[in-house]
């Protein structure tokens, strides 16, 4: 009979791996409060007690696994838990989030967060359970692929599995974790657990039921959770239906779909990677997160097989953006990087480099653009290591410091850029320039602002500062809580003072007041759910002064570790080079923004959180 858990148990479990030990602490109620959970206490765990000068593949540095408060209430879409790490891809700090079932499991185990430290002495993998910790011999299990591995170790419904694949045991620098056919995607975590010798994490759940503090508070505003999900046209239609693919077609239109490692910003194939046509030929179906209201992940037929449908990152950097259009080929490399174990969007920002590298003599590689032949051989060279591909597995910063060409080296602090061409939208320029882990497009979403809903100009720079430390903020948060972060589309859109609003005057006050239209944003069903669950009273400013804790202390510990004005840019070829089919060669003129946003921040002219800032937020330097 499962035991009933009230709120949160507040308890996080740390494992030694190289002394074997593990110890069970409390979080208290006055850091749970500030810093909500997820990410954000991963961040605090991590700062209170790493070297922040560790070696991000030595024994020194800590893995956190974090689920927030909202898991496993049965929330709109809340199975999702938060990653945290120092990245050996980019030698900053690296968030991430992920579906599948681990994160359900280790909350129902009783557990708030599992921290990893040390390094096994032969290859090994965790049982997490409601007792403790495990250390198990995983000799049988290194050299699987993510699926074989999970598989072995999946005993049953309540079993939820972390595994790394080849990538992640020979240390690529932007591998990943696998949990189910949802993945910690971005900044090397992967070889952060084949550094430690871990293969796998597996945390077997279902001995606790969790119960809001407040129930009648919690139903009231579940329901208008996902009434609001309902209610709006991209999550209950557009992601839906057709699931991320369905950015193809705007992104294209707004001249902002990465082609031929970012030469230009629209091809009329690309039609070919839309989710309409997708849907079509490949007779999709729903494959998603649980519990998962929204509905965006799909499986279709490819080839013969039935295989996850890619994501719009990956249709965008594993084919328009290397020239390749046909959907079977990308579905192809997405299995091949799913089964290895990297992240897609850093393995085609590197292929994209060394084509064109290869076209400018640099680098000797028969691949070339719009060549699908080859692509998957380089992945699985990537993975393992062989050849050209150990080097391929240091990321395009390395390549190209290395080789030249940094001005096609298309990432921001050793991270490959996401999916979105910002000289057609420049407050996502600034987003990627000032994200926190790197050229991340989840860090602020502003092409949702600037492109799919048309309240922002794309190439005006008013606004963006303000409306980029806001975006980072509630993110923070929402990805601290935790839940999916689509549900920003809902539960920022859909309440009265936005939906019945018109565009028009909706994108005036944001564009021309955005100080006075932030303040107008409701997203109290965020902070509703948070009372409810935990019992603590939270208002709107609270949990966005929380969100601007968490990205401020992610900040202050990057620049701890040499992060300054000077790494907040982007590529040579965003600033100084037009896209092909732009007759106005547009760049995103970023030092206009960068300074204002700073100024928001409360960072000095360099970039550095002041003292005062730190203060203002209780962090301490």
């Amino acid at each position: 009979m499962k035991k009933e858990m009230t709120g949160t148990s507040n308890r996080i479990l740390e494992i030694d791996l190289s002394s074997g030990k593990s110890t069970v602490f409390k979080v208290p109620e006055s850091l749970r409060t500030l810093y909500l959970g997820g990410k954000g206490l991963g961040l605090k765990l991590i700062f209170d007690r790493m070297n922040l000068n560790a070696d991000p593949l030595g024994p020194e540095n800590i893995l956190a696994f974090m689920p927030g408060v909202l898991m496993g209430t049965g929330a709109p879409c809340t199975g999702r838990f938060a990653a945290v790490t120092k990245s050996p891809q980019t030698g900053i700090m690296a968030t991430a989030s992920c579906g599948g079932a681990f994160g359900m499991q280790l909350k129902t185990a009783g557990w708030d967060g599992l921290l990893v430290t040390g390094t096994a002495q032969a290859p090994v993998y965790l049982m997490i359970t409601a007792d403790g910790a495990e250390i198990r011999d995983a000799g049988d299990l290194w050299g699987l692929e993510t699926t074989a591995c999970q598989q072995r170790l999946a005993a049953d419904k309540n079993t939820g599995v972390l595994a790394i694949g080849p990538a992640g045991e020979n240390r690529v620098r932007f591998a990943n974790i696998a949990s189910g056919h949802r993945f910690l995607g971005r900044g090397g975590m992967g070889a952060v657990m084949g550094a430690k010798n871990l293969k796998a994490v597996v945390a077997k759940g279902g001995d606790f039921k969790i119960l809001p503090v407040d129930p009648a508070l919690f139903e009231k505003t579940k329901q208008k959770a996902a009434r609001y999900i309902k209610g709006n046209a991209m999550t209950s239609a557009t992601y839906t239906t057709f699931g991320t693919r369905a950015n193809v077609t705007p992104s294209n239109r707004a001249n902002i779909l990465p082609i031929n490692n970012f030469f230009d910003g629209q091809d009329d194939r690309a039609v070919n990677l839309s989710g309409e046509v997708i849907n079509k030929a490949h007779h999709t179906s729903h494959s998603t997160c649980k519990p998962c209201s929204i509905l965006c992940g799909q499986k279709g037929e490819f080839g013969g097989e039935v295989l996850p449908v890619p994501e719009f990152e990956t249709v965008g950097l594993l084919g328009s953006n290397i020239g390749i259009f046909d959907t079977n080929r990308i579905a192809e490399f997405n299995r091949v990087c799913g089964e290895m174990g990297m992240d897609t969007i850093s393995a085609g920002g590197t292929l994209a480099w060394v084509m064109e590298a290869a076209e400018k003599g640099m680098v000797e590689s028969p691949l070339r653009f719009g060549a699908a032949e080859g692509v998957s051989q380089a992945l699985l060279d990537i993975a393992h290591c062989r050849g050209f591909g150990a080097e391929m597995a240091e990321g395009v910063r390395v390549l190209s410091e290395k080789y030249g060409g940094k001005e096609f080296a298309m990432h921001v602090k050793g991270m490959e850029m996401a999916a979105y061409d910002p000289r057609g939208s420049v407050g996502q320029g600034l987003a990627y320039a000032v994200a926190n882990r790197g050229a991340c497009h989840l860090s602020a979403y502003m092409i949702a602002q600037e492109i799919y809903f048309k309240l922002l100009d794309p190439y005006r720079t008013r606004a963006k500062p303000e409306f980029v430390k806001f975006f980072e903020s509630i993110t923070c948060c929402v990805n601290s809580l935790h839940t999916c972060q689509f549900t920003m589309f809902a539960y920022l859109l859909e309440p009265p003072s936005a939906k019945y609003s018109p565009d028009l005057v909706l994108g005036f006050f944001m564009q021309n007041v955005p100080e006075i239209a932030i303040r107008l944003i409701d997203f109290s069903v965020y902070t509703r759910l948070w009372s409810a669950v935990t019992g603590i009273p939270m208002s709107n400013g609270a949990f966005l002064a929380a969100g601007d804790r968490i990205h401020v202390l992610e900040r202050y510990m990057n620049t701890r570790m040499g992060i300054s004005r000077k790494d907040d840019t982007l590529p040579g070829r965003l600033l100084m080079e037009g896209r092909a089919s732009d007759p106005r060669k547009r760049v995103v003129p970023l030092d206009k923004m960068l300074s204002k946003y700073y100024k928001l921040r409360g960072f000095d002219d360099n970039g550095i959180p002041t003292e005062k800032t730190l203060k203002r937020l209780g962090i301490a330097a």
